[in-house]
């Protein structure tokens, strides 16, 4: 296993990379401003569980797949775009009544863990930087490497989930009074859906 020195630097290379906002995190905060904290912190555990498949993934050497071949890494990345887009094209075309149906929060709290999970899981570029990133802090005289790369994810999955959830919370303060008028409420739809596609867009000039 890595040592002590080894995972403290880890740790704050990677509290440097979390700290600024990348997809995932546009994600969330679109989700905390539109439906409030607990909507961005069922986002935040979806999102790292999207992120604990990358890690396992990692350490069984299934990213380096990814990573060797184009049209996998094409595949991967074009639906998880018409995913966004589809979320976006969604959230334009809302209707929200004033008043929501209670009986229907539980499923809407499970679909949006699943949105979490299947954007993450579908964006090729968080597997790639698993593989790329990871590996970097292992030492392979003090074992097998799959077991460091697991436990490094591990520790970059809960500072994940802190630093997002700070982001989820923070967005959702910010914007509660917004969420009080159906005005309002119709525009954060809209942002929310110009945030997908705008991360759809982006995703898609991206290159491999």
């Amino acid at each position: 296993m890595p040592d002590i020195a080894t995972l403290a630097l880890f740790c704050a290379a990677t509290l440097a990379l979390l700290v600024v906002p990348g997809p995932a995190v546009l994600f969330i905060v679109t989700r905390s401003v539109a439906q409030g904290r607990s909507a961005g912190l069922i986002s935040v555990l979806g999102v790292h569980a999207g992120s604990l498949v990358h890690v396992f993934a990692a350490a069984l050497g299934i990213s380096a797949l990814l990573a060797a071949s184009a049209t996998a890494f094409t595949v991967v990345k074009y639906a998880g775009v018409a995913y966004l887009v589809w979320l976006g094209v969604r959230k334009l075309m809302h209707r929200g009544s004033d008043e929501e149906a209670v009986a229907t929060e539980t499923h809407s709290r499970r679909r949006m863990f699943w949105e979490g999970f299947v954007v993450n899981v579908l964006n090729p570029k968080t597997a790639i930087f698993f593989l790329a990133f990871l590996p970097q802090f292992t030492a392979p005289a003090a074992g097998p490497v799959g077991p460091q790369i697991l436990l490094l994810g591990l520790l970059w999955l809960v500072l994940g989930m802190a630093s997002d959830g700070t982001y989820a919370m923070a967005a959702s303060a910010l914007a509660g009074r917004l969420r009080r008028s159906a005005r309002a409420r119709r525009r954060l739809d809209i942002g929310s859906g110009l945030a997908y596609l705008g991360l759809a867009a982006l995703l898609t000039g991206e290159k491999a």
